[in-house]
């Protein structure tokens, strides 16, 4: 007896945490404590089984109310957003220079970007360094 009660043991799938989207959160939302919700469920492979895995994140793609979070639907929150006014920084050894520059996309820290010089109206690419700044090579 004791055997058949430990193969059902196995046979059963292990319970486990997995994280929910509380409300619907548009792409671009960053994630509160208050937007999700931990249930006791089996856990997808990639989705979110603790709120510190996804607080403070930014939803990359529409969460919908009720289903698991994806961990590859987050990054983390933009600090420039598309037609802000942006500093351009070139720096090549002691050489600093900065310019006036628009960005034509959003992006988090460390992502690469288009943004247009306001002096030259040309189009260059860089990445995002810190709030309104664009690190170009």
């Amino acid at each position: 007896m004791r055997a058949v009660l430990l193969l059902v043991a196995l046979a059963m799938p292990a319970q486990a945490d997995v994280l929910l989207a509380g409300r619907t959160l548009r792409a671009g939302t960053v994630i509160d404590p208050v937007d999700v919700v931990l249930v006791t469920d089996p856990a997808p492979p990639g989705a979110a089984v603790t709120a510190e895995d996804v607080v403070g994140l930014e939803a990359r793609v529409t969460l919908y109310a009720g289903r698991p979070i994806p961990l590859a639907s987050l990054g983390p929150p933009a600090v420039v957003e598309r037609n802000q006014l942006v500093t351009l920084i070139f720096r090549r050894g002691g050489l600093d220079i900065r310019a006036d520059g628009r960005a034509l996309g959003r992006g988090a820290e460390g992502d690469a970007i288009r943004i247009m010089n306001l002096g030259s109206r040309s189009t260059v690419s860089g990445r995002v360094t810190g709030p309104g700044l664009v690190s170009v090579p």
